[in-house]
């Protein structure tokens, strides 16, 4: 799993939290550039992107690329204006602050719907997912 998240204690409690669920973080980072370089090198099963980097609001530049790639991820942010019509590409986005269980309820949600275990199951509340996804679970 791939954390891109540019305030570091919120990157050492999402790292934090996908160990404890046993999850393997192959990379960390707080830029888009830095997130991008390890897309490419690393190849991560799932990310966790924050939309406003250290290079700006450059969340979804990394989002689309994810999504070009193929890479599920979901955006985490504090303010869900910044959020693209389209979640461009984004299988859901958490709103920050979040709670640790709502964070482990999207997250095995999450681990479920990238597996394939997922049938009709609704999203948890801690998971805004886009309305087409919703309908189409």
């Amino acid at each position: 799993m791939l954390i891109v998240e540019d305030e570091v204690l919120l990157s050492l409690e999402l790292e934090n939290e996908l160990a404890n669920a046993g999850h393997t973080v192959v990379g960390e980072a707080m830029s888009s550039q830095e997130a991008i370089g390890i897309v490419n090198a690393r190849r991560p099963d799932l990310a966790f992107v924050d939309i406003h980097l250290q290079d700006g609001p450059t969340g979804v530049d990394v989002g689309r690329h994810l999504a070009g790639e193929g890479i599920p991820f979901v955006f985490m942010t504090g303010n869900l204006k910044r959020v693209p019509e389209d979640f461009a590409g984004a299988i859901g986005v958490i709103e920050k602050p979040y709670s640790v269980n709502g964070f482990r309820n999207a997250l095995a949600y999450l681990t479920r719907k990238i597996s394939g275990d997922i049938t009709k199951e609704p999203a948890p509340p801690s998971l805004i997912v886009p309305a087409a996804t919703e309908q189409a679970d």
